[in-house]
């Protein structure tokens, strides 16, 4: 027990009374602050932050990076929110009225009738991911913005937010791994007293090695952006790393307990084989 290591952090950064500020929320902000200033960078460095308008006959100067952050926030929430429903618990939020509102608001209903703030227990990356292509469609339509390009500027800081999402998990003990007895085994005292596979360090790590990478291969000017490469890159590394670490991880729902590939590895799928079909075509 002394090769492993006891994992028992306060799920809170602070606490007043009952209510507190969490640190997976913390680290969810910082990830997608941290991605907000990459994809500005972007935008400024390729001369698309600012585009000239015509407004009542006169040229003005118009920010259309601004509004992406709204659009990028609402939709990785929603949809990481709503995957995790549909995905993972349909039989519990597709039961009833009350189950199907608990879904969309961040509370919970208790026995005795009363509604309890719990935040939104629960979200998926597949999701997330699926939200965020949708708002950059209609982003692109709306502002004009060529999709290509944009897409593959968000990839290339997206592993940004991934990263700190896992380690958010990791401090809330959850989507943990299998029990194993490697000496960087975690202790989840939260959980249990068994040794596991840290999964969530183990993605989170990943997930900063795919920023560099992108970020290497962006700098170098390997292939141009706004082909669809670095969303390709971004996928397929981000959806195949998902696939195989599932096997360290131990199941997040019961029905998974009797399938070959649990649902994490099976939404994973499309997006590798979509991820090495914008590869191809890019270099093309």
């Amino acid at each position: 027990m002394l090769n492993f290591i006891i994992w028992n952090p306060d799920i809170y950064l602070f606490q007043i009374g009952n209510w507190g500020i969490r640190w997976y929320s913390v680290c969810w902000l910082i990830g997608l602050v941290g991605a907000y200033f990459m994809v500005r960078w972007l935008f400024y460095h390729q001369n698309i932050a600012v585009r000239t308008v015509v407004v009542n006959g006169k040229q003005q100067e118009e920010n259309v990076f601004d509004p992406l952050l709204v659009y990028c926030f609402l939709s990785i929430l929603i949809g990481a929110r709503l995957g995790h429903c549909l995905f993972y618990q349909p039989d519990y939020y597709l039961s009833s009225g009350t189950h199907f509102l608990e879904m969309l608001v961040p509370f919970k209903l208790l026995p005795n009738g009363s509604w309890h703030f719990v935040g939104y227990e629960g979200l998926a990356s597949h999701g997330g991911t699926l939200g965020l292509m949708v708002a950059l469609w209609l982003y692109s339509r709306k502002y004009k913005v060529k999709l290509w390009q944009l897409l593959d500027d968000i990839a290339i800081a997206t592993p940004i937010t991934a990263c700190l999402i896992r380690l958010g998990n990791l401090m809330n003990s959850e989507i943990i791994g299998k029990v194993t007895n490697v000496p960087w085994a975690f202790i989840f005292e939260k959980v249990d007293k068994y040794p596991r596979h840290p999964g969530q360090l183990y993605e989170a790590l990943a997930y900063a090695l795919f920023f560099f990478v992108g970020w290497y291969c962006y700098r170098r000017r390997q292939v141009p952006v706004g082909k669809g490469f670095y969303f390709g890159l971004c996928i397929t590394l981000i959806f195949a790393f998902r696939f195989f670490i599932e096997y360290t991880k131990d199941i997040q729902v019961g029905f998974e307990s009797g399938m070959l590939f649990n649902m994490g590895q099976l939404l994973s799928v499309p997006f590798v084989v979509l991820g090495i079909y914008c590869m191809v075509r890019a270099r093309k």
